[in-house]
């Protein structure tokens, strides 16, 4: 793994989006810095609102980005200098 990780959870419900991110967050190494959540757009904005609200006070997590499209969220957990 490094720098960026890509998490699809197209075609998940909550419970199964939450757990693929949060294994994705246990894997992630010192080499990662960023997790991209790709949720949707279209009819996944619940799995957008809860990206945006469950991980906000994750510990690993620093902040949260929206990604370069309205259908992913990023995970940012280390800055670049």
């Amino acid at each position: 793994m490094t720098g960026i990780v890509d998490v699809d959870v197209h075609g998940m419900n909550q419970i199964q989006a939450q757990m693929a991110i949060d294994a994705a967050l246990r894997r992630a190494n010192a080499s990662v810095y960023r997790i991209r959540v790709i949720h949707g757009y279209t009819h996944n904005t619940i799995l957008r609102d809860m990206v945006q609200y469950k991980y906000r006070d994750h510990p690993r997590v620093k902040r949260i980005t929206p990604g370069s499209n309205p259908g992913q969220t990023d995970l940012i957990l280390r800055e670049l200098f």
